[in-house]
């Protein structure tokens, strides 16, 4: 029996040409055949050149200086006409932004079928196309001969990455290499992409390397482990080793810097005042959008996104919002910035109904909250230089300029701890962490009393998250501030949120403070949210018990009654027939769930 390494690199060195620091040093790895080997690393640690190494896919600016990248005993770093094939046939790659991965403007489907016949001459279109159609069966996406021809548009973040996955293995290839895809997704989303990958690697006898920069995320394939620092490999164990004996002080600060859920009951402190009167009161919004149905002229479905949402935000607290993609944080967010106005129901600022206020009383007002988003490089124009940015905002307002202007964006650029050398400078060099920091200052310039956070952290790793969540606490302390973090990162809401909401398919379902959340939550949807969590301590709550499979059902066609009961473990008939209401099951606590009846029910027999 052959047992010899599908993939392997030797001595691997990378770097520019004109440049004595290599980026990759001396790498040497080994990958067999339904092998997972797990790669750690932070930003900057060099694990998307290793990517690109590893498939000769290399950017003109860097070369191979030294070692070499062997597939099947080839090497793939030479130009031969054996290797023409190899990438994207042999060796695939997934990458972590689905949304900018396929052509908006053609299906999903009709793309990843014309690729597969690309690198697979000899098969016919019907072949392909049969292929492609059983594979997105395989990840599990609903209804996959009609999702064959939708555009991107109408896949959610999780369904898309399952078609890139797709699109990856359509080929068969001997290897996939997954770059990080599972950080843009939601904890439960993500889960079962962890899941599929291992059941792919398996059923297809194909060898692959995850790389993350989430230690909790690589302990859920629990394989053998590298970790890349500075460009070198710095140790390698089975992942249970070196969570018990890491042999790097690297790898043991890495570890230690891992946020903990459930090990501490530290709490975040709460700098709110339960007798004011909110900052911001959502009165029963609903947002609903109408989609034309395919093949019809004027027939529409209506897309039922936010569904009589209610919550207050008070000054000065950090108030979290969670759920899986679809449930409708992002439309919400949109109603909360007032970039879209609810159909029903009013968002109250500071007492003002925003609804009431002319065109021009709202461009005043919205100084009083901003918005802050989650891709820092496509919210920034890569043309405008950083202090311009940042003074944008007061321009249009007219009320600073010249000298004090200048000084302003100064002040704001320092608040958030920018150099002020970087006034003139175009944002295009700056790391992931300082273009955030660029979109902080643009929101503080105003003196904002509300920021909302949309995913604003999830693009950093674990270190710079903490950088800027510290920023924000002494921001928050310095300026009275409020937050609104809208997060599928539980380890960061347990952190930082004294009030978390947790939204399904446009509703709220449970609404309760950090500690009842985590550690007594009473929505069987928070308990599958808690259970999906990559986290290094043991579970409360198993995810055999409580994980879930599939998406939500179709905001277009709601079923009737609990909206989670068909993935609900806990369902019984009531809850397919009558819609639970949001109600206070102890003072401050508040979820929608029939269960709660029958508890209550209980506890008074018992009395």
């Amino acid at each position: 029996m052959d047992n010899s390494p599908i993939l392997e690199t030797r001595h691997l060195t990378v770097g520019s040409p004109r440049d004595e620091a290599p980026v990759l040093e001396d790498i040497t790895l080994t990958l067999h055949s339904a092998e997972i080997l797990g790669i750690y690393g932070e930003s900057g640690a060099g694990k998307t050149v290793l990517t690109r190494a590893l498939a000769n896919w290399l950017p003109e600016s860097l070369a191979y200086r030294r070692g070499s990248v062997l597939f099947a005993g080839k090497d793939v770093t030479t130009d031969s006409a054996g290797n023409s094939f190899i990438v994207g046939r042999d060796i695939a790659y997934i990458g972590s932004k689905p949304q900018s991965s396929l052509d908006p403007t053609q299906p999903v489907g009709v793309q990843i079928c014309e690729k597969l016949r690309s690198v697979r001459p000899a098969w016919s279109r019907k072949e392909c196309q049969e292929r492609v159609v059983q594979l997105l069966s395989e990840v599990r996406i609903p209804s996959p001969r009609e999702r064959y021809f939708e555009y991107p548009s109408k896949f959610s973040g999780g369904m898309m990455q399952r078609a890139m996955i797709v699109d990856a293995i359509c080929a068969e290839p001997a290897v996939l290499i997954a770059d990080n895809i599972t950080q843009p997704l939601d904890v439960t989303i993500a889960a079962q992409i962890v899941a599929l990958l291992h059941d792919l690697c398996q059923r297809h006898k194909m060898a692959t390397i995850y790389l993350s920069s989430s230690l909790a995320t690589l302990g859920q394939f629990g394989g053998r482990t590298a970790v890349l620092h500075r460009g070198r490999l710095v140790e390698e164990q089975p992942f249970s080793e070196l969570m018990r004996a890491p042999g790097d002080d690297y790898t043991r600060r890495a570890i230690a810097s891992v946020p903990r859920i459930w090990s501490t009951r530290d709490q975040p402190v709460s700098r709110r005042n339960d007798s004011d009167a909110p900052l911001m009161r959502v009165a029963e919004a609903h947002r609903t959008y109408l989609a034309r149905k395919r093949g019809t002229f004027n027939t529409y479905r209506h897309i039922q996104a936010v569904r009589g949402v209610s919550f207050d935000i008070l000054p000065r607290e950090n108030f979290g919002i969670v759920g899986e993609s679809g449930c409708g944080k992002s439309t919400l967010t949109r109603l909360l910035a007032w970039l879209e106005a609810p159909d029903k129901g009013d968002i109250i600022l500071g007492g003002v109904s925003l609804r009431t206020l002319s065109a021009q009383q709202l461009l005043a007002k919205r100084g009083e909250f901003q918005l802050l988003l989650q891709d820092p490089y496509n919210a920034l124009p890569p043309r405008t230089t950083v202090g311009r940015m940042i003074e944008e905002s007061l321009l249009i307002r007219g009320s600073h300029s010249g000298k004090a202007l200048h000084e302003r964006v100064i002040a704001a650029m320092q608040e958030v701890g920018l150099s002020p050398r970087l006034y003139d400078e175009l944002p295009n060099a700056l790391s992931t962490g300082e273009r955030q920091r660029i979109s902080i200052a643009r929101a503080l310039v105003l003196s904002p009393k509300l920021l909302i956070l949309d995913e604003t952290l999830s693009a950093l790793d674990q270190r710079e998250q903490a950088k800027l969540i510290e920023l924000f606490s002494s921001l928050q302390e310095k300026n009275d501030l409020t937050y609104v973090f809208i997060s599928h990162d539980l380890a960061m809401v347990r952190k930082v949120c004294t009030r978390i909401a947790v939204m399904y398919l446009g509703e709220m379902v449970e609404i309760a403070d950090n500690h009842d959340l985590f550690f007594e939550p009473q929505h069987p949807y928070t308990k599958a949210l808690l259970s999906a969590a990559p986290t290094l301590e043991e579970k409360p709550f198993d995810p055999q018990d409580y994980l879930l499979e599939g998406e939500p059902p179709s905001p277009i066609d709601i079923p009737p009654g609990c909206s989670f009961a068909s993935r609900c473990p806990k369902a019984f008939a009531r809850c397919r027939t009558e819609t639970p209401a949001l109600r206070e099951y102890r003072p401050g606590s508040l979820a929608a769930c029939h269960l709660l009846d029958i508890e209550a029910g209980e506890k008074s027999a018992a009395a």
